[in-house]
Formats: structure tokens, C-alpha cells, sequence
């Protein structure tokens, strides 16, 4: 199983340095949509073993990285390549679509 990394302001800078593209799923505890997006990432990193490095990062714990990446809703994914984000979706979407969207920004 591919492992879904849970980021924090300590370890978010070593993703910065993966060579393969990285999503960041923004979340909260409390949050609705949020909560039915999870498993679906989780499967998607599972999918995309090999391809994708997927981390998970708790808005209300990481506010500085939060604010660093100007997410203003949630859930956010943000995809990173080099360092640099490259594609952002907002919002909780059914399984075909989100794939579908991470997969045009590989």
C-alpha cells in the first residue's frame, strides 16, 4: 500500500525536494467534504504508486504552510512539481474526475 504521508511545518520542506510530483491535500477534522474526499485520495495514491508522492496536510495544525500556499477553502489539492505548484483543484469532486484532473497535471 502506498503510504499518504501526513505533513507538518518539521517535514513539508523534504517534499519540496521529491523527484516525483507531489499532491497535497489540504484538510480538517471537522470538515465535511473533506472527509469524503480522504478515501479517495487514498486510494489515488495507491493508484498512482510510482508516479506520485501524496501527503496530507491538517489545516488547523499547519497554518503557516496553509498561508504560505493561499488556500482559502477546503478541501484543496495542490500538485507540485520541482518545488513549484502546477495545478490546484478546490472542492470535493466524485473519484473518475479528481483521477482524472491529477493525472493531466503529471
Amino acid at each position: 500500500m502506498a503510504a499518504v504521508q501526513e505533513v507538518n511545518a518539521t517535514n513539508f520542506d523534504s517534499l519540496l525536494q521529491e523527484q516525483l510530483p507531489v499532491l497535497v491535500d489540504f484538510w480538517a477534522p471537522w470538515c465535511g467534504p473533506c472527509r469524503m474526499v480522504s478515501p479517495i485520495v487514498d486510494q489515488l495514491a495507491e493508484e498512482l504508486a510510482g508516479r506520485l508522492v501524496v501527503a496530507k496536510c491538517n489545516v488547523d495544525e499547519n497554518q503557516d504552510i496553509s498561508m504560505r500556499y493561499g488556500v482559502m477553502s477546503i478541501p484543496t489539492l495542490v500538485i507540485l512539481k520541482n518545488g513549484q505548484e502546477v495545478h490546484r483543484i478546490v472542492g470535493a469532486m466524485p473519484k473518475p474526475k479528481l483521477k482524472e484532473e491529477i493525472e493531466r497535471a503529471l
